[in-house]
């Protein structure tokens, strides 16, 4: 329903009543509920979690085909385009935030938490505690009480180094790719999206064997200590991240092969990118503090 004559780009649009709010917080809720009870030792929970996904990902994909059906239809305005740049720019807002807290986490076990354990108020505990951070010195911080098992820290060389090429030329793949779409030329548009896709999806490959070396040959967990859970935590959701982007991008592409977005009016398109450029300058953010400091 739109406040405008039918065939005519409204003013302002208002949806029709819609199950999907209500269907994704049906699958939220085994998402959390099986979560809750898996890391809780009950086995069925991972069923409960690979249920809520599934049903999850069914839902969002009606919903998002709805939405590009109805921008397609022409439903969607000027005001509408500028309701997105703003929910997109909140959203950003949001992520900033999120990694903000964890950077936040970080700082301040190097600056404050690690220094205090080693300081003269707990000589009398750990006498032969270095309250140097792992970067530093491996090894030295692994755990005054002695419960954490030795392990190797993570260095920028090579394969953090390799994902940072990745995705810095992601970066610019994509943006070719978008002053390809400006210039109205499709087919070279989705050429450079393939490959920013692709570089994407290396990414996750090139982590994904990282992970497996730090567990298999360096003992490095998100259980040593301070280091394993502050290295696992912002890597890991990063990580993350780039998968929610990379499949943004995927999708993205698949419209342009259908004939979707133009030169003038393709904020889908920019939404992704905006979100793939701050997945971009966060890993800049972490590649420097976690790798090299």
């Amino acid at each position: 329903m739109s406040t405008s004559a039918p065939g005519t780009t409204p003013h302002y649009f208002v949806p029709q009543p819609s199950r999907h709010p209500a269907f994704a917080a049906f699958g939220l809720f085994f998402v959390i509920f099986g979560a809750a009870n898996w890391i809780n030792g009950a086995d069925w929970g991972k069923y409960s979690v690979l249920f809520g996904l599934l049903w999850l990902f069914w839902v969002l994909f009606q919903w998002f085909r709805d939405a590009a059906h109805e921008s397609e239809g022409g439903q969607y305005g000027r005001k509408i385009d500028l309701s997105f740049r703003w929910s997109m720019s909140w959203f950003i807002f949001s992520e900033v935030m999120f990694f903000g807290a964890f950077f936040t986490a970080l700082w301040w076990m190097r600056s404050h938490s690690v220094p205090a354990l080693g300081g003269l108020d707990n000589a009398l505990l750990w006498p032969d505690f270095k309250g140097v951070w792992p970067t530093v010195a491996p090894g030295t911080t692994a755990s005054p009480a002695g419960v954490i098992e030795p392990f190797q820290v993570m260095t920028p060389f090579w394969l953090p180094t390799i994902n940072t090429a990745l995705l810095l030329t992601s970066g610019v793949t994509l943006t070719i790719a978008h002053h390809m779409l400006r210039d109205n030329r499709r087919g070279a548009t989705i050429f450079w999206m393939w490959i920013t896709v692709a570089l994407g999806l290396a990414f996750a490959i090139v982590q994904g064997y990282e992970y497996f070396h730090a567990y298999s040959e360096m003992n490095l967990k998100l259980s040593s200590g301070a280091y394993g859970s502050t290295f696992f935590m912002l890597t890991g959701f990063h990580g993350f991240h780039v998968i929610v982007g990379m499949l943004m991008l995927f999708f993205i592409t698949l419209r342009l092969m259908k004939g979707h977005f133009t030169a003038d009016r393709h904020f889908g398109f920019e939404g992704a990118a905006w979100y793939w450029h701050f997945v971009d300058v966060v890993w800049l953010f972490l590649y420097t503090l976690v790798y090299w400091l």
